[in-house]
Parts: structure tokens; sequence; C-alpha cells
């Protein structure tokens, strides 16, 4: 047990909270039994405050066993703290993957079903849900439950995407997708504008992977221009004998050991590097092998990148828009940003397909996530985006969310409180919750 401040991943409004790191689960069922509210943290990849308590904080990085694999279907059971990373490499070289991955492979088990995660596949593969096969969740009693979607599926549904509200997410069974290679064949194009990366995007739908990388600094002719990255794993057959593995070494990363200072990393700067980044795509326009690292962890390869941002921290927004109003509506929230003279350091954009869930993020449409330095001008020019984000009908992802208000919370996912309700009728809101659910009121 330790007394701790603890923030998310964007290092913004520290949280006091008792932090312990159990190691089984009667450790875990001890700690429900206290009457203080608890929350479980994975590797703390959320952006905001949704993976610590006022009360008790219970990490699970010690949960770190991968548990039984069948080779003959590719079923893998694991502990919650295990890293998807990790998973990958442990893997691959027996022929599976994860079939569903976010921007970060230290992302846990555990935190990958209560965010129920996308990756760049979400429109062919669905999110991280459909990827497992059961797990176990302990309530409040200490009491261990296995659901899925056949056994207990209520409570298999509220708990993929349910932030970690339902209880605490123990281990999984997980179904991986079978691949010959940890290659990956990428193919860059560049945009012009906005509207053309949108374009652009789209027309890469029939790809297993897309993501586009937008500049969200440039004005004009060439406001919203990018590079849309579109990718499928590769053949044995399509490895050139150099490369002498189906399987890539790992690449050691670079880590910030201390906070940047605020001069560093301005508009400026990014104006700089956005260019360059822009310019050199431009330059790439043959297909290229890349390690399955670098496609899908990019930020990765810069650990504990968000000090680059100083002590200020950082703030993500991530929201999708349906597709009949996600081009005009998108497009808005990026002209938003530079009218108030605070844009994005960071803009990702993707396609999302149909999901089914009770309260997970994704729905038929396009996702942007922003990045930007926290400041009050940030916190004031992110409340107009959630007001362009009810017009147009869409939503926000709360694991990337800092800030949220409750109301607007409930004014663009009606689910909210639905979701409340559940966690009402079971006697869970007594028990687990975070700094996020006591501010957005689920």
């Amino acid at each position: 047990m330790t007394q701790a401040e603890l923030t998310g991943w964007g290092r913004f409004r520290p949280v006091a909270t008792v932090l312990h790191t159990p190691r089984t689960a009667p450790e875990v069922a001890t700690l429900l039994q206290s009457a203080n509210p608890a929350i479980a943290r994975g590797n703390g990849l959320a952006y905001g405050d949704s993976a610590v308590s006022s009360g008790y904080t219970i990490s699970t990085r010690r949960m770190n066993r991968m548990l039984h694999f069948e080779p003959e279907h590719g079923l893998l059971e694991v502990e919650c703290g295990v890293t998807l990373a990790d998973i990958a490499a442990a893997m691959l070289p027996r022929g599976w993957f994860p079939p569903v991955l976010p921007g970060s492979g230290a992302v846990t088990v555990g935190g990958a079903i209560a965010a129920d995660v996308h990756g760049k596949n979400h429109v062919h593969t669905g999110s991280f849900r459909g990827c497992v096969v059961w797990m176990d969740v302990m309530d409040k009693n200490g009491r261990v439950r296995r659901c899925s979607s056949t056994v207990q599926p209520d409570l298999f549904d509220h708990t993929l995407g349910g932030m970690g509200l339902t209880g605490v997410i123990l281990a999984a069974c997980l179904r991986l997708a079978p691949v010959e290679t940890g290659w990956i064949c990428q193919e860059q194009v560049t945009t012009s504008n906005f509207r053309h990366t949108v374009a652009e995007l789209r027309a890469a739908r029939a790809a297993p992977y897309a993501v586009a990388w937008l500049d969200g600094l440039t004005t004009g002719a060439s406001f919203g221009r990018g590079v849309v990255m579109k990718g499928h794993h590769a053949r044995y057959d399509d490895l050139p004998a150099t490369l002498g593995s189906r399987t890539p070494r790992d690449a050691p990363s670079t880590r910030l050991r201390f906070d940047w200072p605020k001069w560093v990393l301005n508009t400026t700067s990014m104006r700089a590097f956005n260019a360059l980044y822009f310019y050199r795509a431009s330059k790439r326009t043959a297909p290229q092998l890349v390690d399955w690292r670098s496609f899908f962890f990019p930020l990765d390869a810069i650990d504990l990148w968000p000090r680059a941002y100083g002590s200020r921290g950082l703030l993500q927004f991530q929201c999708v828009l349906p597709h009949d109003t996600a081009e005009p509506g998108l497009e808005h929230i990026l002209r938003a940003t530079q009218e108030a003279l605070c844009p994005p350091f960071l803009a990702v954009l993707k396609e999302l397909g149909m999901q089914e869930s009770a309260f997970s993020f994704p729905m038929p449409g396009l996702t942007l996530a922003l990045d930007f330095p926290a400041s009050p001008a940030a916190l004031k020019v992110l409340d107009r985006l959630d007001a362009i984000v009810i017009e147009n009908g869409g939503r926000v992802y709360l694991a990337k969310d800092a800030r949220l208000k409750a109301g607007i919370l409930r004014q663009s996912d009606p689910r909210a409180d639905t979701f409340a309700a559940y966690r009402s009728e079971h006697g869970l809101d007594a028990h687990f919750q975070s700094a996020q659910s006591k501010r957005v009121q689920i």
C-alpha cells in the first residue's frame, strides 16, 4: 500500500489515492472488502482519470502471466496485466497475432477490455470484444464470475467498454488471428487537403488496416492535408532474403528522462516537424515492409513521450461522428481549433464500422483524435469541440477524456444513463469508482 498522486497518460490533474499492487486474486478480494471505493489500473495508458480513484487504485501490473495456449485454435488465456505487445511478441513465432491493437502496445488486456479498444481495422474486425472468448470479473464481494457472449452476457456486454466500473477484470481468453510474418506491407498516400484526406481514407477501406495522419496546423488551400497509411500482414513469400526472419527483432526505444521546457514543443516547432513528416512521406511512393511495432505503435519508440509536453501535461480529444455528418463536422472541429489559436499538435483520423455494445465508443463513421498541450486555452476550445460533436450526432471516447462534463456526456451519448442505471441496480456504483466516473456521474 502506497499513498500516491496518480495521473493518466496525459499527466493532467493528479489525483490523491491509495495504490495497491496485488499479485493474486485473493489479494484483490481482500482489498474489495474495504469500505473504500476502488478502480483497477493496468499500465495507466488511459489519457485522463479513468484508472485512478480517490479511494483505492488497484494496480494489476504484477498479474501478468500467460496461462495457457491452444495452438490448434489460437486461444490464449492470460491474466489481466499482460500487455498486448507481449502477446504479439510471444505468439508471432507460433504464427498468431492479436486481431485488434490500439495505438500503444503497453496497453494491458484488462485495460483493452475496459476501454473496448479499437485499432486501424475496426471496419473489418470490430473492437477488442470480438477476440474475447470469456473473461473473469471479480465483484464487490470478491466473487469471481466467468462471463462470455452466452454466459452472463449482460455482465460481458457492460464490462467491455465499461471503463472498469463493473468489477475487476482478472483474466481472459483471447482468440488470436493466424499470420505468416511479423512484417507489414505498408503503402502511404499524401493528400492535399482535408476533403482529399477523407476521400483517400475511405478509398483505403479495402485494406486490412488504414489510418490517416493529419497536419492540424496548415491553413489555406492545404488545410487538413495528410498522409493515409494502409497495410496488410506480409506473407512469408513476400519477404526478401535479406530480412532473414519471419519475426522482426525488437528495436530499442528512446526514453525521455525529463520534462521538456515549454519552448521546445510549440506551434512553430510542430509546424516545422509536420512539414518535414509530410515531405518525407511524399517521397515514399512505393510500398515498403515495416516491422509490426513501427506500424501499430509508432509512438512507443519514444518511451514516456508525454514528457515532451512538459510538466503541463497533454489533453487528448477523440470523437466519432456518423458518416452523414462526419466530413463537414470534423472539418468544423479542425477549423475551430485554428480559429481559437489552439491547433492540435497531433491529429489522427480513422474509419469505424458497426458496433453492438452497451457502452463502447465506436459507431459507424469517422473518428478523429487530437492532442493539445494542457492549458486554459485548450480547455476552452475543447468545450467548443464538445458542442460541435453534439450538433453532429457524435460521441466522445472516455478512454481519452480528462475533462468532460456530466451533462455533455449525456447529450452526446444517452447510453450513459442506461449504464449508470445498470451500475446502480447491481450495487456497483458505491464500490467501483474512478475520478472520471465521479466527474461524469456514471
